[in-house]
């Protein structure tokens, strides 16, 4: 009987967890057996580590082999326990040294030849691996300079089996670290350009709630005819937005690990995130999903950023109510037969739309064709729920002749941007202490609370609320408005004012 043992990581969601992988070759009739809740993926393995050992010409003895991955209960997934699995069978076999790859962890994928293949998720695998004391990760070498990015552990990057093999000591002539060719190179997006808000003419009231968003973290509703600039003004948002921290692009570069849309030849990513799915998307392509278990969606990719959805009416209603539980709660649960998973999905939402089919019917609506039931019946897409929980809702105007011709150069996305940081400097140093870091997250009563027993500053908001024109759940989100309105302004608190332009943002100036 012979033992070999290893070690791998299992992500579950952007948790990991580690994994044993023990392989036991016993005297009995050839064989390859693996245990321990694989998926089709992972079972394929057998046959791709038996092909990579042999042609990094290595022989195995004629033995049964069973693979354990440990714990048995946890279900597993993806093909990244490639490398750990030959690792462990190549110990027990007794043809490397059996001491050295038990106390490391190995990510990675084998092809037929023996090269070994980047995968998604190194990043937070390696994180989790030195969380529970790793001290030595092996992982492909086209993975390597995204495996750098955590600090405090050994990299150990390879570009085939036998390579790996020949530094624990198998006895093997000199190996070729490209094997019949080049390792795969992932795929990655395209960076997408910097956008700078003075290109944007005019719409000086969609430019303020833009820079209020930005600065208090809010969600913003933008409604109006076709060319008006939603669209652009939408695209500057996160150019606005101040860093992440490194806390938070630790985080956010975990998604995108996961999702295998990271590109770690330019490091952690530092911009807040901006996604703009098309309103064909679904439900699974928004929030996540996929066979076995569940891969990020477009709202955490997100995170800590801008997820924008142009035309929202048009998305499908199943779409836009998957969307409530992320703007609640700031993660998405996404369950599966095959186990859940959990994403973080603390994104600003911002949408846009025409106020009907023609998209003419702003202000008095003179030019719409559409009739008072077609209007209704597309506005009603926005179901109620979903625009409760949206702080600003503006319309934004065509611009005229005359409006380009009276405004002066519009301001830069720098200009706009320092006072977006100075407010949220203000906002943080007010919730020091909170678990909250921005006023779009901060609940009501605790606002309430920071105002006093002064209820003369509410009075409009509780008029609003006896008209019916706000939930209670709406009011609560006015005042976090106001707050952020009395950082722009340099002000300790909110004042009357503040109040009554946080609802005019609220409600666009409708029920008033």
């Amino acid at each position: 009987m012979a033992l070999g043992r290893t070690l791998a990581v299992c992500l579950v969601g952007l948790r990991g967890h580690l994994i044993e992988v023990e392989a036991h070759l016993a005297a009995s009739v050839p064989g390859f057996t693996l245990v321990g809740l694989p998926d089709a993926a992972l079972a394929e393995s057998r046959d791709r580590v038996r092909a990579a050992i042999s042609s990094s010409g290595l022989v195995l003895p004629q033995r049964k082999v069973t693979v354990n991955l440990s714990p048995a209960s946890l279900p597993k997934a993806g093909s990244g326990f490639d490398l750990a699995i030959a690792v462990a069978i190549l110990a027990g076999a007794g043809l490397i040294d059996p001491g050295a790859p038990s106390r490391a962890a190995h990510i990675g994928e084998l092809g037929l030849d023996g090269r070994v293949h980047p995968v998604r998720g190194v990043l937070p695998a390696i994180v989790a691996a030195r969380q529970e004391g790793v001290e030595t990760v092996v992982v492909p070498a086209a993975d390597e300079v995204e495996a750098r990015l955590v600090p405090g552990i050994r990299v150990v990057a390879v570009h085939s089996l036998g390579e790996l093999a020949a530094l624990y000591g198998a006895d093997l002539p000199p190996v070729d670290p490209h094997p019949g060719g080049r390792s795969r190179t992932p795929v990655r997006d395209a960076p997408k350009e910097p956008t700078e808000l003075s290109d944007v003419m005019g719409q000086l009231p969609a430019r303020a709630a833009l820079e209020v968003a930005a600065a208090g973290g809010h969600h913003l509703l933008m409604v109006g005819p076709p060319g008006t600039g939603k669209t652009m003004l939408a695209a500057r948002l996160p150019g606005l937005l101040p860093d992440l921290t490194e806390e938070e692009a630790v985080e956010v570069t975990s998604v995108h690990s996961v999702a295998g849309t990271f590109d770690p030849a330019a490091g952690l990513l530092v911009r807040p995130p901006f996604e703009d799915p098309h309103h064909t998307a679904t439900p699974a392509a928004i929030v996540g999903g996929g066979s076995g278990m569940p891969r990020p969606g477009a709202a955490s990719r997100a995170h800590r950023g801008v997820l924008f959805m142009d035309e929202a009416p048009e998305f499908s209603p199943r779409v836009l109510q998957t969307l409530r539980q992320p703007l609640e709660h700031g993660e998405l649960v996404i369950q599966r037969a095959a186990g859940s998973a959990r994403y973080p999905a603390r994104f600003q939402l911002v949408l846009a739309a025409n106020p009907c089919p023609c998209g003419l019917a702003i202000g008095k609506g003179l030019d719409c064709s559409c009739s008072a039931m077609a209007r209704r019946r597309y506005f009603a897409r926005l179901s109620g729920p979903l625009l409760d929980r949206v702080d600003l809702q503006v319309e934004v105007h065509q611009v005229t002749r005359l409006d380009v011709a009276r405004s002066t150069r519009p301001e830069s996305t720098a200009v706009v941007a320092r006072r977006v940081a100075a407010a949220r400097d203000a906002a943080r140093e007010r919730l020091a202490g909170t678990r909250w870091t921005s006023n779009g997250e901060v609940p009501g009563a605790w606002l309430r609370d920071r105002l006093g027993a002064d209820r003369s500053l509410l009075a409009e908001l509780d008029r609003a609320l006896d008209r019916g024109t706000l939930s209670l759940r709406g009011s609560d989100r006015v005042l976090r408005v106001a707050w952020t309105l009395a950082d722009l302004a340099g002000r300790v608190a909110p004042v009357e004012d503040d109040i009554g332009k946080a609802l005019l943002l609220r409600t666009r100036g409708q029920g008033l």
